[in-house]
């Protein structure tokens, strides 16, 4: 059983439901739409009690490039940057959050890049499986803005604050093999092959007992109210920021640079 929207696509297969970024054609940009999109497909994976695990995963050569910043820079130009900057990370943050709620355990499946604030729909999975290819690349330091997606607010949990403070502050990116080190990605495998490993993870999840697997992962949540307020606090910074002239001047340097960044 499938179901499509515009830039999402959700399968439901017995006990697996996976839920794929479906529009390669821009990089899986995290648009309002496609996050809205998002978010309606996990509300709905959450009322399915026939499922058990979830796969996240995304279609074209990279899993997202985060925020669409051709976008942006286009909203740059009007007066509508701040209600569509407050929109968009409001419905990242609400994508994120969704995941951290959503009472099934969820193997992302990533591959290629993982740009800006894409990080966090990876941060809000249980179970990570990367092809080699992944990167995990902040941009922020380039395109003069506030840190998104959990940056802040989930990153440093996961890595370590000294880490995290690297790659925002340095503006470096983590490639693969440092990503599994410190415990961002569980496990790595070929291109070619990470569909089916993180489909045999799946499995073996959804044939473990019911009650292990959905408090183990409720337990191991932690504060969520407390990561919500911090993604919050995320958004305002976002917001307060994105017109200053830190972010115009970075964000037009950085697409001078990027001649075939793939946003809309």
């Amino acid at each position: 059983m499938s179901a499509t929207a515009a830039s999402v696509r959700l399968v439901h297969a017995g006990a697996i439901s996976t839920v794929t970024l479906a529009r390669a054609s821009m990089g899986n940009a995290l648009v309002p739409d496609l996050l809205l999109d998002l978010c309606v497909s996990l509300e709905e994976v959450g009322r399915r009690d026939e499922t058990r695990v979830v796969l996240l995963a995304a279609e074209g050569e990279s899993f997202s490039i985060g925020a669409d910043l051709r976008r942006l820079a286009r909203e740059m130009q009007g007066a509508a940057l701040a209600s569509y900057s407050a929109e968009y990370v409001g419905l990242l943050n609400q994508a994120i959050v969704s995941l951290l709620r959503l009472p099934q355990p969820i193997v992302g499946v990533v591959h290629g890049a993982v740009a800006g604030a894409a990080i966090g729909l990876v941060l809000g999975c249980d179970v990570v499986v990367a092809a080699h290819d992944c990167r995990f690349d902040p941009q922020y330091a380039r395109a003069g803005f506030a840190p998104d997606g959990g940056w802040t607010a989930l990153l440093p949990q996961v890595v370590g604050r000294r880490r995290a403070a690297a790659c925002l502050l340095l503006d470096r990116a983590l490639q693969a093999d440092e990503a599994l080190a410190c415990g961002l990605v569980t496990q790595l495998t070929v291109r070619e092959g990470v569909v089916e490993l993180a489909r045999d993870i799946a499995r073996r999840i959804a044939a473990a007992p019911r009650t292990t697997v959905y408090e183990g992962k409720r337990l191991l949540a932690g504060d969520l109210d407390a990561i919500e307020q911090a993604l919050e606090a995320e958004r305002e910074r976002f917001v307060a920021t994105v017109s200053g002239a830190d972010a115009r001047e970075g964000l037009a340097r950085f697409l001078d640079s990027c001649a075939s960044y793939p946003g809309a």
